[in-house]
């Protein structure tokens, strides 16, 4: 495809499988970005997956990635930091912010004035979605009229479908598959706290920073970059990994405490649009493509 197409740049996602089949394509100048898990993760798995991402972050003539902790990974694993850029993916700030709420979908979900939680991480173990559905019961205790949206897909469908059965809350928690990302800013925006449970990020996911775009004040678990973006009791709540108990009591705070709930999202939003803005951060892509054109990255 590389001989039939002669582009001007092969740009490569995901290191360990397409970073890797770009590698031994041979073609420069060759562009690698890594996603988080093909970093931080699969070279751990196995030294076939070490060699995998070792190999392809060699080979590669600039490297991008969207979070610190990516970087410090790449560069333990042997990259040179020089070859590192650090891109966020960035976040359409006018498709998603608070004006997308919509009635219209919260009584189609049969909501309608409840308060709502929304997660939108794939329903896959590194993202821990077991810990929030465990947190719901303390939480209706409490705010015993609020619900839970979980969107997503993943191998754990199932298993936190039957754990929601086991725990009582299967009326309190709405599985709604896989959101179309057209669709998404409604679904965040018409939702009242946001909470991620992952145990691993590439920096800070790209979900999350919609979420922040759209308003929605953050309860998120301590990993990777986390403490770069938020900091905790000022604008969201850092939690740590594996803790319904903490995710249940900052989730009953911010609902018990429109003052604080309404602040944290505002903050949040203003944090998306300073940082990781959807057009200034493809600007340094095109930027970083153009100097490779050119010939000023080598």
């Amino acid at each position: 495809m590389v001989n039939r197409i002669k582009p001007d740049i092969l740009h490569s996602h995901y290191v360990t499988t397409y970073g890797y089949l770009g590698a031994i394509s041979g073609f420069h100048p060759l562009v690698v970005s890594a996603w988080g898990s093909d970093v931080l993760i699969a070279p751990k798995q196995s030294r076939i997956h070490r060699f995998l991402t070792t190999y392809s972050l060699r080979k590669a003539d600039v490297i991008t990635c969207g979070g610190e902790n990516t970087k410090e990974e790449m560069i333990k694993l042997g990259t040179n930091a020089e070859k590192i850029r650090l891109i966020y993916h960035g976040v359409d700030t006018q498709k998603f912010n608070p004006k997308r709420r919509e009635q219209e979908l919260r009584d189609e979900l049969g909501l309608f004035e409840s308060p709502i939680i929304i997660s939108v991480r794939m329903l896959e173990p590194l993202y821990d979605v077991e810990s929030l559905v465990k947190a719901m019961p303390l939480v209706i205790e409490q705010a015993p009229k609020t619900k839970l949206i979980i969107a997503g897909e993943g191998e754990q469908r199932d298993y936190l479908e039957n754990l929601a059965r086991g725990l009582g809350i299967s009326s309190t928690v709405r599985f709604v598959g896989q959101i179309a990302h057209d669709e998404l800013p409604k679904y965040l925006a018409s939702a009242d706290v946001y909470v991620s449970t992952s145990l691993s990020d590439n920096g800070i996911a790209v979900s999350t920073l919609e979420a922040m775009a759209s308003e929605l004040p953050v309860v998120i678990t301590d990993c990777a970059d986390i403490k770069k973006w938020i900091t905790d009791g000022e604008d969201g709540f850092i939690v740590p990994v594996k803790t319904p108990e903490a995710i249940a009591a900052k989730v009953i705070y911010l609902l018990e405490n429109e003052d604080t709930r309404v602040k944290f999202g505002r903050l949040a939003r203003e944090v998306v649009e300073n940082r990781a803005d959807y057009e200034e951060e493809m600007l340094k892509v095109e930027k970083l493509y153009q100097q490779l054109i050119d010939g000023g990255e080598k």
